[in-house]
């Protein structure tokens, strides 16, 4: 006759106990590493607040050229380390200090390339520029900014600022060519609706800009008919109506000359 086996129990705290036993000096030193993850990153991040307060604080006791200059250069990184390079660019700006303004807004843009402000101040730099005369070169900024940044505050700025280069280097057309652009790209839309095929898009202050730009330019020169006597002095001989003298008048007594049948 056979027997039913017997069934085997297990607790599941002997098995836990067992387990610990077993892995105690792997899970020991997991859990380490975790917590030390955790304290360093903790530590880290009150480190950094620490610094930004304190390049917050630099910043706003910074009044000459030499505390901008030790804020970048203490606190670099940092948004008030980055704010330092446009606030002494602007105060350079101030001192006359073109070139110099230049130059410290060319490092900005290239040690903060996807900061926020970095068409900004490439368009400070074109002001800088078209200050210096260098008439050129800022209009080439414009226009690298007005075609990066087209969907920015900066875009349609830069696009308006072209205009007054253009209508002193007597590019009319140019400039024209640029407020027609700006009136169809920068309008706003406003309410559609199935019946109203109307344009009802809403100008914007770029729009009204381009406009009184647009009203100010001189209008397109048309051909004018030229006058009878231009034209037939421009004629050449053979097709020039032929110029009569008046006939002199009889002297007095004389017998008329008779007609001729």
């Amino acid at each position: 006759m056979p027997t039913a086996p017997i069934p085997t129990t297990t607790e599941p705290s002997v098995e836990a106990h067992v387990f610990w036993l077993r892995y105690q000096k792997q899970l020991a030193a997991g859990l380490l590493i975790v917590f030390l993850a955790l304290v360093g990153f903790a530590g880290y991040r009150l480190f950094q607040t620490r610094r930004d307060t304190n390049a917050a604080e630099a910043l706003g006791s910074a009044k000459t050229d030499q505390e901008y200059e030790k804020v970048i250069d203490q606190y670099r990184g940092t948004p008030a380390g980055a704010s330092a390079y446009l606030l002494l660019a602007q105060k350079q700006r101030e001192e006359k200090k073109l070139p110099e303004s230049n130059s410290t807004l060319q490092k900005f843009v290239e040690k903060y390339p996807e900061h926020d402000l970095v068409p900004t101040a490439r368009l400070a730099m074109a002001a800088n520029l078209e200050t210096l005369g260098k008439d050129d070169e800022a209009l080439a900024i414009y226009q690298q900014v007005a075609t990066k940044y087209a969907n920015t505050y900066s875009g349609p700025l830069a696009m308006i600022s072209q205009v007054p280069i253009l209508k002193a280097k007597n590019r009319t057309d140019e400039a024209r060519r640029i407020c027609e652009e700006m009136l169809t790209k920068y309008r706003m839309p406003g309410q559609q609706s199935e019946t109203n095929i109307a344009d009802t898009r809403l100008d914007t202050i770029w729009v009204g800009e381009a406009m009184r730009q647009l009203r100010s330019l001189k209008p397109a020169e048309q051909a004018k008919p030229p006058t009878p006597a231009a034209a037939n002095a421009a004629a050449p001989p053979m097709i020039a109506a032929p110029s009569v003298a008046p006939a002199a008048p009889p002297p007095p007594g004389a017998a008329p000359t008779p007609k001729k049948p």
